[in-house]
This record gives structure tokens, sequence and C-alpha cells, in this order.
């Protein structure tokens, strides 16, 4: 990949981390572009720098990734400024932090808000960013486009409903396929054949969703003849609005869950 920058610098390295991390290098980064900052990060792959504390490091970034749990954050800032350039730029992927708390911690840094899923790994995470200020935002896109889609919302407000749908979003998904295997083992099928039919139709499914220039409600429609097998199947998901209040239910208790966690609230 051209014109990327000379080192990023990971602070705190887990699974988001480590999946904006292989999707870098399965796009064609250089190893030695990232250096993790983690005291606990394993199997790292070949050719990236890792220390154990920054004070271990002796030397400082103009990027810094910051992926550490969100109430860390308070405890944490001290460290992590000390790897931070003059007018460094801050990715921050911690939930609920706001960019005011994050100013306030970094004073003399430039912040930017970024919410990814592990999708990231594979290219097809969707990339919800947020700036508060005129930071480049072209560039930030450029480097971040081999881990998927860049979307910038406008209102900081929103960002907690974004990382309840694009970052915990695939959970959601992932036990849906489940419970369609579940469903397809209790109406008859071997639980091995439930598995792989199900999960072949969802990828197909969203393949087709992403490149149609229809809705996923003009979709199903299509799929959808008048008395027939899907009809009978839609009634029970749209019988008092169940599916549709049950995700919404779902992403408000995970969009006010971020927010706590961002309050250190870990009970």
């Amino acid at each position: 990949m051209s014109v990327f920058p000379t080192q990023i610098c990971f602070y705190g390295c887990g699974n988001m981390g480590g999946a904006m991390l292989r999707g870098w290098l399965a796009a064609g980064v250089a190893p030695d572009a990232f250096h993790i900052v983690d005291p606990v990060a394993e199997n790292l792959p070949t050719g990236v720098a890792l220390s154990r504390s920054a004070q271990d490091v002796g030397r400082q970034f103009d990027i810094v990734v910051l992926g550490i749990k969100p109430q860390l954050l308070p405890s944490l800032a001290p460290d992590i400024a000390v790897l931070l350039a003059p007018g460094a730029l801050v990715i921050s992927i911690l939930a609920g932090t706001t960019s005011h708390t994050l100013g306030n911690a970094f004073p003399d840094a430039r912040i930017v808000r970024l919410m990814p899923n592990l999708a990231a790994a594979i290219g097809k995470s969707p990339l919800a960013l947020f700036a508060p200020d005129g930071t480049e935002r072209a560039d930030i896109a450029h480097w971040l486009a081999p881990l998927g889609s860049v979307i910038w919302i406008e209102h900081e407000g929103q960002m907690d409903t974004v990382t309840a749908l694009a970052g915990s979003g695939p959970a959601f998904v992932y036990r849906f396929i489940d419970a369609l295997t579940k469903g397809g083992e209790a109406a008859g099928l071997p639980r091995d054949i439930a598995a792989q039919l199900a999960l072949s139709m969802t990828e197909g499914a969203a393949i087709l969703a992403a490149s149609s220039p229809q809705t996923p409600d003009a979709l199903a429609a299509r799929v959808t003849s008048p008395g027939g097998t899907t009809a009978a199947g839609l009634a029970v998901l749209d019988s008092a609005n169940a599916l549709e209040a049950l995700m919404t239910q779902t992403l408000r208790a995970a969009r006010d869950r971020g927010t706590e966690l961002a309050k250190g609230d870990v009970t």
C-alpha cells in the first residue's frame, strides 16, 4: 500500500486492534510500520515491534491508536502521553469515550474517534469516524480504506449508537446464524447440514444486499410469494413488530452500556 504513515503505534492491541493490524498487513503494509505497546499481547505477526510499556519504547509517534478498555483511560493517560509527538493524531476506538474526554487527557493532540469491527481483518468492516475539528479527513480515509468502508459521522452524539450497530452488531448477526441453525435442527435437519445451510444462506443474502440497488425490505419482498413458505415465516417475525422491537431493544442496551463503561461503571 502506498502513501501509508511511516509508523503507527497501537496502545493496546486486543481483538479489535488486532483485526485492524491484520487487515493492514493483508493489504500489503509492511510489519515494521507498526509498534505495539501492550503488556499481554501475544502471537503478533512477525516483524511487528512490541513493547510491554510506554517507558520501554524510547520514542514518540505522530499517530497512536488507542485500543484499551475505555474505563482504563484515566489511569493510563499519563503513560499514553509519553508516546505522543507534538500535535500527534490520536485515533480512539474506545466505546463511549467522547472527544471532549480524550481532548482533556491529551490536550496537545488531534482527536479522531473510530468504530470498526472484527471484519477489518478481511477488509469488510464499516469504519465510522468522528473528528471534532478540521483533521485531514482525506488522509485518514486513505489509510483506513483497506480495512473497509469509511463513513464520517457529523454528530458525535450518534457515536454510541454507531458502536452498538457497527461494533457490537456482528455478535448479534452471529447469534442469528446460530439461531437459524438451531431452528433448522429443531425442524428436522441434521445439525451439521443446518449449520452449513444457515451460514451459506446468510453469506449470500448479505453479499446480495450489499451489491443490490434495492433495499433489504424490497429484496425480502422479492423472495416472498403471497401465501407461500416465506410469507408464513415472515408472519412470525412480523407479528406485533417482534423482530424490529427486539433489535431496537438490543441496540439501545448496547448503546447505553458503552456510555456506562466509559464512565467507569464496570459492574
